[in-house]
């Protein structure tokens, strides 16, 4: 199964948020989701982890 990665930077933010989630899509959508209300005061939902999920890429193992 291919990692997933959301990355904060590629998002818009007040906070210059920098971080990186990497893992199995449920679990970055989990972390990412707590992430987005504790950090980022989102409202967590269907339509957050939609966002996120929307948001995904396959990780970039290097070569």
């Amino acid at each position: 199964m291919t990692r997933k990665v959301v990355d904060c930077r590629k998002s818009p933010s007040v906070s210059g948020c920098t971080l990186t989630i990497s893992g199995e899509e449920d679990e970055v959508i989990r972390a990412a989701a707590e992430h987005a209300v504790s950090v980022h005061e989102h409202t967590d939902g269907p339509e957050l982890r939609q966002m996120i999920r929307e948001s995904l890429e396959d990780e970039k193992v290097p070569a």
